[in-house]
């Protein structure tokens, strides 16, 4: 896993809420804590409080880049959007998964997850019903032109 400085603030929080409610985790976050995990980050200092993380300071697309070269399995970043906007503008996003909400936000929605993000081509590569209304979707992206 690789996060971002912000989204692992958000994760802390959310784990704290876990660590009082036991019965609110399930097996996804189960599985993504016990992976290792780099939290790119110029200003959070080691420890930190997800188990198995640490922290790595610099450029973020040299750190990824580092990290997508030595790493025997694929990475993973969960949220992160100004870290995924810059891995992408970087050619090092393999994937990108987008699952869809049967909920529309105009007025209450926060921060479009592609903004300045640059013109992409995606393929799709993988597409699934999770339930009757949500929908998974997996693209390769290509830089468009």
């Amino acid at each position: 896993m690789v996060f971002g400085a912000d989204t692992y603030r958000l994760f802390g929080h959310f784990l704290a809420s876990i660590d009082a409610n036991p019965e609110a985790g399930d097996p996804w976050l189960t599985r993504m804590l016990s992976m290792p995990a780099t939290v790119v980050s110029n200003t959070l200092e080691e420890p930190l409080t997800l188990p198995n993380a640490s922290v790595a300071s610099g450029d973020a697309v040299d750190i990824v880049a580092r990290l997508k070269k030595d790493s025997g399995v694929p990475l993973r970043s969960h949220g992160s959007l100004s870290l995924n906007r810059a891995l992408l503008a970087a050619g090092l996003v393999d994937r990108i998964d987008v699952t869809i909400f049967p909920v529309i936000t105009g007025l209450t929605g926060g921060n479009p997850i592609f903004r300045d993000a640059g013109d992409f081509d995606l393929e799709l590569i993988d597409a699934r019903t999770l339930d009757g209304n949500t929908q998974e979707l997996v693209y390769r992206p290509a830089l468009h032109g």
